[in-house]
């Protein structure tokens, strides 16, 4: 009994102290961290999220800003996370989903999940132009 307790504490110490560091990592907003370069396991993500298109500017901005962790615009050929819904209609459909105009729920969204988003790191007046023109692009095609 004793012997399986103390395997337990060191197992626990070792998942803990693994666990600090890796999400230590993640939280670390560098300007490093914004270059493919880096190892940065999160960015890496990023980076292969990244389409061919985004070169050309179309999708860019999704991948620059880390929509595309959580959402894909197929439209754009900007390939992303599952985990929220297909970007490429937002700018049609927002206004019925949410209530207020795209403009507006990228200012202060209605949904818990991107308040949290966005709330604690704003969209600049360039960045707004450009996910909204990225937004549009993709509902035209």
């Amino acid at each position: 009994m004793g012997k399986n307790l103390i395997i337990f504490f060191v197992s626990f110490a070792v998942a803990l102290g693994g666990g600090y560091l890796f999400y230590q990592d993640d939280q670390q907003p560098t300007a490093a961290s914004s270059s493919p370069a880096t190892s940065d396991s999160k960015q890496k993500e990023v980076v292969s999220a990244q389409p061919a298109s985004a070169s050309s500017g179309e999708g860019e901005i999704f991948v620059q800003r880390g929509c595309s962790a959580c959402h894909a615009v197929s439209s754009l050929g900007v390939q992303g996370g599952a985990t929220g819904p297909d970007l490429s209609n937002a700018y049609t459909n927002v206004p019925d989903k949410h209530g207020v105009p795209v403009e507006e729920f990228l200012k202060k969204p209605t949904s818990a999940v991107m308040s949290g988003v966005i709330g604690g790191n704003p969209l600049t007046d360039d960045e707004m132009k450009a996910i909204l023109d990225a937004l549009k692009t993709a509902s035209e095609k």
